[in-house]
């Protein structure tokens, strides 16, 4: 098993590092971390206590993970971080552990962090996600599969992301983005399909339309929310996709985002 560590790193020898991890100067691993292998750790970085960081991961100059919720409400209870393999974590990302809510934060795999990114406390996020420079994140947040979320973009607590969403730069999420879809403008709302990305990650041209039809019964018919999922129930082919549209819509707390008129 080989791994490097910087003379000028300070490393506990409690922590449990995976072969091929390299550890840059200046950076801090506390005791209770765990590494996978192949994970390259940059100068100047900490992973503290409850940290559990997957295989292959590329965490860059300063990121902080693992450290104490930013929660009044926290009490110093033993929660943990959990990432995933194959993650980019750029300069200066925080990632916070989860509160007695749930015991945990989460990032999946095949993330791509960008710099000044923040992860707040007992937040759920999936495999493939992009959040752009300073996306910031408030607690209990959930962001599923293949979501992008553009730069400088503040999630409300407790607020949803949809897979293969796209958020444009700059907005606030209030409520929550359903599945599919892009979002942008002043308050966030419904600006179509994410057609691009879907397309891209090959979606056929029968799914897509399948969902193209349920959300213009959500946006562009003069139905409520719930009256366009019982039509989308009654009158549209229910594939996967239009399925997991109805059932996130369906345990939405803050209510979806609107279309603006």
């Amino acid at each position: 098993m080989s791994i490097t560590i910087h003379t000028h790193a300070i490393v506990s020898p409690k922590a449990q590092l995976g072969e091929n991890v390299t550890v840059g100067p200046f950076s801090i691993i506390e005791d209770d971390v765990v590494i996978g292998s192949g994970t390259t750790i940059a100068s100047n970085v900490l992973i503290a206590n409850g940290a559990r960081i997957g295989k292959e991961c590329r965490i860059h100059h300063g990121a902080v993970l693992g450290t104490l919720p930013q929660d009044l409400k926290f009490h110093g209870e033993a929660t943990i971080l959990e990432v995933g393999d194959n993650n980019v974590i750029r300069e200066y990302v925080t990632l916070n552990r989860g509160t007695h809510a749930t015991m945990r934060t989460t990032l999946g795999s095949h993330c791509f962090l960008m710099a000044y990114t923040h992860i707040a406390h007992d937040c759920s996020v999936g495999n493939y996600v992009i959040l752009a420079n300073s996306a910031n994140m408030g607690g209990h947040c959930m962001v599923e599969d293949h979501a992008v979320i553009g730069g400088l973009v503040a999630i409300h607590q407790h607020s949803f992301v949809g897979a293969h969403s796209m958020i444009g730069g700059g907005f606030r999420i209030t409520k929550d983005v359903p599945p599919y879809v892009l979002a942008g403008s002043e308050p966030l709302s419904f600006k179509g399909l994410n057609v691009i990305g879907l397309r891209r990650r090959n979606f056929s041209t029968e799914k897509i339309q399948s969902i193209e039809n349920a959300y213009r019964l959500i946006y562009y018919s003069n139905l409520n929310v719930s009256q366009a999922l019982e039509r989308i129930k009654s009158e549209t082919t229910i594939t996967d996709e239009v399925r997991h549209i109805i059932e996130f819509i369906g345990r939405s707390k803050r209510g979806i985002i609107g279309r603006k008129r």
